[in-house]
């Protein structure tokens, strides 16, 4: 029998997210990453299904909306993509929030004006985003969603690794997943669509140096991965202050500037003295859209100092989808990433 899943698709910032809304199982577990790790033995077949090639693509990232565990979220919500699931995606709330707010997924279009507060269970923590709701001549559009991300903080400043020839520093802070930094000035990579071949190879290759000689752990979080690789360096625009490419593990590129990068972009400036309380940190992505960032307060996660980051930027929905997994078809659950 074929089997069905229906998807709503999105953008933010160029970065796509595909958010399953039929055709998926419904986890169990007591915390939204128990229900993410249910998925991944139970059935990771959809993740694949809709994220690889040839119905995904190898930046896809994909997220399933739950039940939520911590009080007061009004839901569950589980990213993943090619390499697997992701505990917290900053592009993706934003996503997510928009998708779900103008198909009236949570509440009805009375109840969404003009600004709406919707707080999200992930395998990271909770996440409040306000989305800004203003009324079209046919429809409601969500012009603009700021979260308040997840505690950030700075695990590691300065981590040296070798890459081949190349004797480099990295900053590992956390964002909502852990990121290793690097200053594409020192590596001698412009961040540019033209160099990205390099960069997707750079990253897949550093990314494996720094887990060889650098073990992370999140006092609170039962995962302890670096989840990826962020390039800093100039911007084009004059209004952002850096601009960073996050890359996945499999060389996945998030074309926006990344939300959960460039809240631990923000924690490493924070550290630096180089980024004041309530002062606007502009980060730009690889195509050129940008998110909005701030410090809106400080905490500890641990033992470590960590902030407390605000987050925004647009999203639109660019399409639906239903997709049809033929139990006939050779690449029923997508192709084998490296095969």
């Amino acid at each position: 029998m074929t089997h069905l899943i229906r998807t709503i698709d999105a953008h933010a910032g160029g970065q796509a997210l595909r958010l399953i809304v039929d055709g998926a199982r419904s986890p169990t577990g007591t915390t939204l990453a128990l229900r993410a790790d249910w998925l991944r033995r139970h059935a990771d077949h959809i993740r694949k299904a809709v994220v690889l090639e040839p119905r995904g693509h190898v930046d896809m990232v994909a997220a399933q909306f739950v039940d939520p565990v911590a009080p007061g979220a009004h839901a569950g919500v589980i990213f993943m993509d090619g390499e697997g699931y992701r505990p917290m995606s900053g592009h993706g709330i934003i996503a997510a929030t928009t998708i779900a707010l103008e198909r009236e997924l949570f509440f009805a279009r009375d109840q969404a004006m003009p600004d709406v507060r919707v707080t999200f269970d992930t395998p990271a923590g909770t996440v409040h985003a306000r989305a800004h709701v203003v009324a079209g001549p046919d429809r409601l559009r969500v012009d603009s969603v700021r979260f308040t991300n997840v505690p950030a903080f700075v695990h590691t400043p300065g981590h040296p690794v070798r890459v081949g020839t190349r004797a480099l520093r990295v900053d590992v802070a956390f964002g909502g997943l852990f990121y290793a930094i690097a200053d594409t000035e020192a590596i001698g990579i412009p961040l540019t669509r033209r160099r990205l071949p390099e960069l997707r190879r750079l990253a897949i290759d550093l990314l494996q140096a720094v887990n060889d000689s650098l073990r992370v752990e999140h006092p609170a979080l039962r995962r302890v991965v670096i989840g990826g690789v962020v390039f800093t360096g100039p911007p084009q625009d004059p209004e952002a202050h850096l601009r960073t490419v996050a890359v996945s593990p499999n060389g996945g590129v998030n074309w926006s500037p990344s939300g959960t990068a460039s809240s631990a972009v923000m924690s490493v400036l924070d550290a630096m003295q180089l980024l004041a309380d309530g002062s606007a940190f502009v980060s730009e992505g690889l195509a050129g859209s940008i998110l909005r960032g701030q410090i809106s307060g400080r905490t500890a996660v641990g033992d470590y100092p960590a902030l407390v980051t605000e987050v925004q930027g647009s999203a639109w929905i660019t399409g639906e989808h239903t997709f049809c997994l033929d139990p006939d078809d050779p690449f029923r659950e997508g192709l084998s990433p490296g095969g």
